[in-house]
């Protein structure tokens, strides 16, 4: 064997070394995948990986995921040994607490994570995202000899990414947009946690893909030239590639290659031992870095640098011939916001009749969509519904990379995954929409943003039984409280235009985590802001809306969305009758939890136990804001088929229903 292969070997065994250690110090994790996909991982990072350790988030970076999160040790070696900030010390801390080297990667925690994995198939549609981004930026920004956007997106998957749904959906979008430089490579190893992968997986890969539209080659997965060759192939086509490399799990253990023991355990000392003189490793040491390792795995200190140094000499370079464009970029990366709400934002009118919430939605939009260029979206094949459309504006496609609409198909959760990745890839605001009842199908998606704080936006329309006729089976029930009860997670029903309008600025500069805007099928009144709290309040979370005639409020009246109005008729009619009512606007119960102490006991004083809250849901959660003594009206059982007025009278959902139980209360 020459030096170089010999060298080579040593850090692929290496990578191997580190993956068993840290499993067996943690007494748990995943050997098998890392030791399988080793040589795969080791050929691309020092061959192809266009990357800088020393600035993670430099722009014009390759993006590698590691769908098959499980396999996290393969990923923090990798990190480690190029020169990321990944000491020696967190890989030896491997999933123990206050480590940045968690069970399965979480992105904004280990410098070097593209995004958070684990639940399968979410790396998998999240690339798919990050593809479109880079395709769109390139299309808007490329001129001539510039080429400031020009990377590749690559990712492991798994046999048990392929397995889930969101890769059908994924797969059928990517190829549909031709997104030729995304390039997967698939640990083919046979092997889940049940054991063969026969028992339940028996689909041609390779038939699927191609049908799908990827161009797909299979590859010894320890064979390092034949790697390499298939790598070069997948960067020439037009379409995105799947790379089908054979491995076997786990390899180099004599007793658990090739089995499901190596999937998810640690293999044992002794194993450990004796594989690591199988590999030429010194059984007797752990953690074992050689200096001629992390020379030849940090050459990448020196390309990356040099990469990253090219390409700020040619964005300068760009922006003294393109200035405007060059500008223009600048923002888009930056992410920078606005600084004339008061001018692009629309102002509604005061309308009895007035407007569904979607609706303002759209007009919000296209009013924001003409001054924020790098806004872009679309829907789960239900733009009409949603009004997600930018008006003048083309569809992203295979042939027209400059499109600000897009057509997701009905591919919820694929939809969902790609918002993560393109608000991951950074340069567009993404925003996708569907029915709120179709939120089920986005919630992975929609924890991880949570988690990972991606600022993915997501609209969701039809948000009650006031979508009337479609019925239970369309009417959003539990959903508006799941979403609530999930971490980082926004969610925001306005009560009218100009709340919606508000709404989308909240959700535009809430860079931390997803926001999700709730609206209506059904009209509702634009309220009288003279009359009426200022609509800013919307901002905070829940805010006086009316007043209550007293000095101090009898009753609290507090809702969400077109129960609002339900709230004020209430309102009035017990005002007429001498009691002092305050009503509260609800629109973001997590912002309004983020308020000071001060704020929220001027809007819900302590001293009020008379409270009643409304809104077209279940009332889990409500219990917390009304207090012990307070009343919460909602749902707690499914809609009915009905126009939508009949469906709210059914379901108790009315002004009478309001007055009586405050009557309750009072007495």
């Amino acid at each position: 064997m020459s030096t170089t292969k010999s060298l080579d070997q040593a850090c692929v065994n290496t990578i191997r070394g580190l993956a068993m250690d840290a499993v067996q110090k943690a007494n748990s994790g995943h050997p098998g995948m890392p030791m399988g996909m080793a040589d795969v991982a080791y050929v691309l990072w020092t061959k192809f990986l266009k990357h800088h350790p020393k600035n993670p988030r430099w722009f014009d970076r390759d993006r590698f995921i590691l769908s098959a999160g499980h396999g996290s040790m393969l990923l923090y070696s990798l990190l480690h040994l190029t020169g990321y900030d990944v000491p020696i010390e967190e890989v030896k801390n491997f999933r123990q607490l206050g480590s940045i080297t968690p069970g399965h990667p979480e992105f904004g925690l280990t410098p070097g994570v593209e995004t958070t994995t684990g639940p399968l198939g979410q790396g998998f549609g999240t690339g798919v995202g990050m593809a479109i981004a880079e395709a769109f930026m390139s299309a808007m920004f490329n001129k001539n000899q510039f080429n400031l956007v020009d990377h590749y997106t690559y990712a492991i998957v798994s046999d048990g990414d392929l397995m889930e749904g969101i890769s059908h959906e994924s797969a059928s979008l990517a190829g549909h947009l031709k997104l030729g430089k995304l390039i997967y490579l698939y640990d083919s190893n046979k092997i889940s946690i049940e054991g063969s992968t026969d028992l339940a997986f028996t689909d041609d890969t390779k038939k699927r893909f191609e049908a799908y539209g990827w161009d797909v080659q299979v590859v010894d997965g320890h064979n390092h030239e034949e790697i390499e060759e298939v790598i070069k192939n997948a960067q020439k086509t037009d379409t995105p590639s799947l790379i089908e490399c054979k491995t076997k799990i786990g390899f180099g253990s004599p007793n658990k290659e090739g089995t499901s023991d190596s999937h998810g355990a640690p293999l044992g000392e002794e194993e450990i031992k004796i594989t690591k003189e199988k590999l030429g490793l010194d059984p007797n040491e752990k953690f074992q870095v050689s200096d001629a390792v992390y020379t030849k795995m940090r050459e990448v200190l020196e390309k990356g640098a040099e990469w990253e140094g090219q390409w700020k000499e040619k964005l300068d370079e760009y922006e003294k011939v393109y200035p405007v464009d060059g500008a223009s970029f600048k923002k888009f990366v930056s992410r920078e916001m606005p600084k004339n709400w008061d001018e692009i934002l629309p102002a509604f009118e005061t309308d009895a009749k007035g407007m569904a919430t979607r609706k303002a939605s759209g007009k919000v939009l296209n009013s924001l969509g003409k001054h924020i260029l790098n806004l872009l979206g679309g829907s789960a094949d239900l733009a009409g519904s949603n009004n997600t459309e930018l008006e003048n504006e083309s569809s992203f496609s295979a042939t027209n990379r400059l499109g600000r609409n897009f057509h997701y198909g009905v591919r919820e959760h694929g939809m969902a995954a790609a918002l993560n990745g393109l608000a991951l890839h950074g340069g567009v605001i993404p925003y996708g929409g569907t029915f709120l009842v179709f939120s089920d199908y986005n919630k992975p998606s929609i924890r991880i943003a949570a988690l990972s704080e991606i600022p993915s936006i997501f609209v969701f329309t039809h948000d009650s039984i006031g979508l009337g006729e479609d019925g239970p089976t369309h009417q959003p029930i539990e959903h508006l409280a799941a979403l609530r009860a999930t971490p980082n997670v926004h969610v925001i029903r306005p009560a009218d235009a100009n709340e919606t309008a508000v709404a989308w600025k909240y959700a535009i500069e809430r860079e931390h985590g997803p926001s999700l805007l709730v609206l209506t099928r059904q009209s509702l009144p634009t309220l009288d802001r003279e009359k009426y709290g200022d609509v800013l309040g919307t901002e905070k979370g829940a805010y006086i809306l009316k007043k209550e005639s007293g000095e101090t409020p009898d009753l609290i009246l507090m809702s969400t969305g077109s129960e609002v109005h339900l709230a004020l008729q209430a309102a009035e009619k017990l005002e007429e009758n001498g009691t002092s009512v305050r009503v509260v606007s609800m629109p973001c119960i997590e912002s309004f939890k983020e308020q000071s102490d001060d704020y929220r006991n001027s809007v819900l004083p302590s001293e009020v136990k008379n409270r009643i809250s409304i809104e077209a849901a279940t009332t889990l959660g409500w219990h917390r804001w009304v207090g012990s003594e307070g009343i919460a009206i909602g749902i707690d059982r499914f809609g009915t088929s009905a126009p939508y007025e009949e469906a709210y009278e059914d379901l108790g959902l009315t002004v009478e229903r309001i007055i009586k139980d405050a009557e309750s209360l009072l007495s």
